[in-house]
């Protein structure tokens, strides 16, 4: 195992069980990132390289579930399908880009501010999409400009660090009048696959993806979203809800100390 670059037994049984938990919840609630990002810094690996590595591990969870929504799949108000994709190509290789060219010692410090930002998103998402749809019903639908810019700034954020996207999607979809919540998961699960995927290809090419970790963890990411999916759905879900919220205090705490 050593000589496939995957460190001692200990290692790969925490990657395993990170990923798996982390597919199983990104299939129910999202969060999986608080996971991977720590676990693969534990056994390692540089913060920056951890980062892709982990976006890369997660990336099947985003395809599968874009095309499990392929028929609820409507654009927001103000924005094309076609909009939407160009916009989330561009955002997530603006962002990849913006990650390449990040030191570690100052990505190890944004880490921790940015697993607390993701955290917040995550324990507000609801109420958060609740303003978001209140200021809808209160106020006209943004123009196709300030939606397009919004799209682009959450894509954008989602190539650079992928913690938080898909509540910062969703808020933003109701933001833009988009009301139906399959059309507003779909688009989501698109998004979030498509700005993946280039910021993926940008992360290979920059090269900073341990590829023997990245595989490893995509095996066990994608059973963790079909089988442990099951398991976690048994949760209630204010209980999982939080612990994924604990889980994300934590991390940015043992990144804070360790920083």
């Amino acid at each position: 195992m050593e000589a496939l670059g995957l460190g001692p037994a200990s290692h790969i049984a925490l990657l395993l069980a990170a990923a798996f938990v982390a597919g199983a919840l990104n299939a129910v609630a999202g969060g999986g990132s608080f996971l991977t990002l720590p676990a693969l810094v534990f056994t390692g690996v540089p913060p920056v390289v951890a980062n892709a590595t982990g976006t890369v591990a997660l990336l099947p969870g985003y395809a599968a579930g874009a095309w499990g929504f392929k028929d609820d799949m409507a654009p927001p108000p103000g924005l094309s399908m076609r909009q939407v994709v160009v916009l989330s190509l561009l955002g997530g290789s603006a962002g990849a880009a913006l990650l390449l060219f990040t030191p570690d010692a100052t990505f190890r410090k944004v880490v921790p501010w940015l697993l607390l930002a993701a955290t917040a998103l995550f324990a507000f998402g609801p109420q958060l999409r609740a303003w978001a749809a209140g200021k809808n019903a209160a106020h006209a639908a943004p123009s196709a400009g300030k939606a397009a810019l919004g799209m682009l700034a959450v894509a954008i954020y989602g190539g650079y660090f992928n913690g938080g996207l898909g509540i910062l999607l969703l808020a933003l979809f109701g933001l833009l009048g988009q009301t139906q919540l399959n059309a507003m998961n779909g688009m989501k699960n698109v998004v979030s696959a498509l700005l993946t995927a280039i910021a993926v290809a940008i992360y290979a090419v920059g090269g900073i993806v341990e590829w023997p970790q990245a595989l490893l963890m995509m095996v066990a990411a994608t059973a963790g979203g079909y089988g442990g999916a099951r398991v976690a759905r048994r949760i209630p879900a204010p209980v999982l809800r939080w612990g994924i919220v604990a889980t994300g205090l934590v991390m940015a705490g043992l990144f804070f100390a360790k920083g």
